[in-house]
C-alpha cells in the first residue's frame, strides 16, 4: 500500500484546471524558525524534542495499517471459510479498495476546508469500527461491509497525513518525514503474515481485526497537542459538492470494472462498460489537467504515480504464484522472496530524503523506474529451470530499492509543487492516481494471464502443466508499463516562466 487523489482546491480545479501558479508555490511556507507549529529551534529534526510526538503518532498510525494490510492476506482465507462466502472473497479486498478511492477525495476537500485534524480523527475511527464490524460478521457479506467502512477510514487518513506533514514541519524535513512512511512498512510486512497465521491458529482469525482497534488510541493522545497547534485552512468556503460526486463515481465505476474482471464473459461486458463510462469522465475532471498526457510539473508527478505503483503491483502480484506453480517453491518460500523488496523500498526512500540529493530529485526518479523495469525483466529468468529460483529475491531486492526513491521523491515533489491551500487536493489526486494505476494494471495483468494460458493453472493448482507464456506475458507488459514511467520522468520539471 502504498504509498494517490484528485482533488485540487477551487471549482477551476474541479473542471481539471490547475491554478497557473500552483506549480510555482511550494506547499509549504519557508519558515526561518522551521515550521508552521510556532516553536522555536529551526534546527531540529523529525524525532528532535520538536516534532518528536507528531512523528511518532504518524508513524505508529502508518504502522497499523500496514500490519492490517499485510496480515489480512493471511487471515482472509479462513475468514472466507468460517463465514461460508467463498465467492465473495475477491470483494473483501476490493470493497476496501473502492471505498478508499471515495474517502481519499473526500479527505482531501475536508482538509483544504477545515483542516487535516477533524478528516484524521474520524479516518481513525472509520477504520477501528471497520475492523470491529469485520471480525464480529456472521456472515460475509457484512464481513465485506466491514472491509469497506475500512477503506473509508483508510482513504480518509492517509490523505489528511500528507496535508499534516505539508503544515506541521518545515520544508527541509518533508524528505525525512515521508521516508519515515515507507519506513513504518518495514516490520508490518516482515512480521505480519506471520504473526496474522500464528493469531489465526492459536486464536482464531477473528482477533486479527479485533485486536488492532485497541492500539490506535495511544497514537491520537500522542498527537492531538501538535495537531490542535496546526495553524487553521485558509479557505472558508464549503466543501465542492460536484468533486466529492466525481470521486463517488469514480469509486462505482472502478467496482464494476472490478467486477467484470472477475468472470471474463460476453455478460462481463455489460458491468464493464459501465464502469468505464462512469470512470474515464470523472477521472479526467478529477486529475489535474493534462495528466494523461503528462503535462510538465505536477500532472506528470501525478501520473507517474499510477504508473509506478500499477506496473510494481501488477508483476508482484503473480510472483508467487509463478513460484510455487512453475518452479515448485512452498508458498511460504515464494512470499519470503518478496521480503527483501520491502527492506529496500524503505531504503530507497531513505536515500532520496538526503539534503544533498534534493536537486537531483527527478533524476532519483527516472532511476528508481528504471530499476523497477529491470526488476520486473528480470523475473522472466525465472520461468527458464536452468536458472535458479533465487533469482526473483534478487530482482525484488532491486526493484523495492526503485520504488522507494520514485514513490517517496513523487511525494515530496507533489508537495513542493502545490500551493499550502491546495495541498491536500493534490494529496487526494496522487493517491488516487496510485489507485487507480493499481486497478487498472493489476486488472490487465489478470486479463494477459488469463488470455495466456493462466486459466489452466488456477484451475487446476500446482499440479498442472507449466504456462510459461501466461507469466510471461504479465512481466514482459508491466516492465514495459515501468519503461513509459522513466520516459514520463523526464516531464516533472515544469516548464520555466
Amino acid at each position: 500500500m502504498t504509498p494517490r487523489d484528485p482533488h485540487d482546491a477551487d471549482a477551476a480545479v474541479a473542471d481539471g484546471a490547475l491554478p497557473p501558479q500552483a506549480s510555482a508555490v511550494p506547499a509549504v511556507r519557508p519558515e526561518p524558525d522551521g515550521g508552521d507549529l510556532g516553536l522555536e529551534g529551526g534546527g531540529d529534526t523529525v524525532w528532535g524534542k520538536r516534532y518528536r510526538a507528531l512523528t511518532l503518532g504518524i508513524v505508529t498510525v502508518v504502522s497499523l495499517i500496514a500490519f492490517e494490510a499485510s496480515a489480512v492476506n493471511t487471515a482472509m482465507p479462513v475468514a472466507a471459510r468460517a463465514l461460508d462466502g467463498v465467492e465473495l472473497y475477491a470483494y473483501a479486498f476490493s470493497a476496501y479498495f473502492t471505498a478508499s478511492l471515495f474517502a481519499m477525495a473526500l479527505s482531501g476537500e475536508w482538509c483544504d476546508r477545515k483542516g487535516p485534524l477533524t478528516p484524521l480523527f474520524t479516518g481513525i475511527a472509520a477504520f477501528a469500527a471497520g475492523l470491529l464490524v469485520a471480525g464480529s460478521a456472521q456472515r460475509m457479506w457484512m464481513f465485506v461491509g466491514g472491509r469497506a467502512i475500512q477503506g473509508i477510514g483508510g482513504g480518509l487518513v492517509i490523505v489528511a497525513l500528507y496535508v499534516v506533514v505539508g503544515r506541521a514541519y518545515p520544508q527541509r524535513l518533508q524528505p525525512a518525514v515521508l521516508a519515515s512512511f515507507s519506513a513504518a512498512w518495514v516490520l508490518p510486512v516482515i512480521v505480519g503474515p506471520l504473526a496474522a497465521g500464528t493469531v489465526t491458529e492459536q486464536a482464531g482469525w477473528r482477533w486479527v481485526f479485533l485486536a488492532i482497534p485497541v492500539l490506535v488510541v495511544p497514537p491520537l493522545a500522542v498527537m492531538l497537542p501538535a495537531l490542535r497547534a496546526l495553524p487553521p485552512s485558509e479557505r472558508s468556503a464549503g466543501m465542492n459538492r460536484r468533486r466529492i460526486l466525481l470521486a463517488l463515481a469514480v469509486a462505482v465505476g472502478a467496482g464494476l470494472l472490478q467486477y467484470a474482471g472477475q468472470d471474463l464473459s460476453w455478460l462481463s461486458l455489460v458491468p464493464a462498460a459501465a464502469g468505464l463510462a462512469l470512470l474515464v469522465p470523472c477521472v479526467l475532471r478529477l486529475l489535474p489537467k493534462g495528466t494523461f498526457r503528462a503535462a510538465r510539473g505536477l500532472p506528470s508527478v501525478i501520473l507517474l504515480r499510477g504508473v509506478a505503483a500499477g506496473s510494481f503491483l501488477g508483476a508482484e502480484s503473480f510472483v508467487p504464484l509463478m513460484l510455487v506453480t512453475q518452479r515448485d517453491l512452498s508458498a511460504t518460500a515464494a512470499g519470503l522472496s518478496l521480503t527483501g523488496g520491502g527492506l529496500t523500498w524503505a531504503l530507497g526512500s531513505y536515500t532520496q530524503s538526503r539534503p544533498r540529493l534534493e536537486p537531483h530529485r527527478e533524476r532519483l526518479m527516472g532511476l528508481g523506474m528504471l530499476l523497477i523495469a529491470v526488476s520486473i525483466a528480470t523475473v522472466l529468468l525465472a520461468l527458464t529451470d536452468s536458472v535458479p529460483a533465487w533469482i526473483v529475491a534478487v530482482a525484488w531486492v532491486i526493484g523495492g530499492y526503485g520504488m522507494g526513491l520514485a514513490i517517496s521523491s513523487g511525494s515530496v515533489l507533489l508537495l513542493k509543487l502545490s500551493r499550502p491551500e491546495d495541498a491536500g487536493s493534490n494529496s487526494a489526486s496522487l493517491q488516487v492516481s496510485d489507485a487507480l494505476g493499481n486497478i487498472t494494471l493489476v486488472g490487465l495483468s489478470g486479463v494477459l494471464f488469463v488470455t495466456f494460458g493462466g486459466g489452466d493453472i488456477a484451475a487446476t493448482g500446482p499440479t498442472a502443466s507449466h504456462q510459461p507464456a501466461a507469466f510471461g506475458a504479465v512481466y514482459v507488459a508491466m516492465a514495459a508499463v515501468a519503461l513509459v514511467g522513466a520516459w514520463v520522468t523526464t516531464r516533472l520539471r515544469p516548464e520555466s516562466r
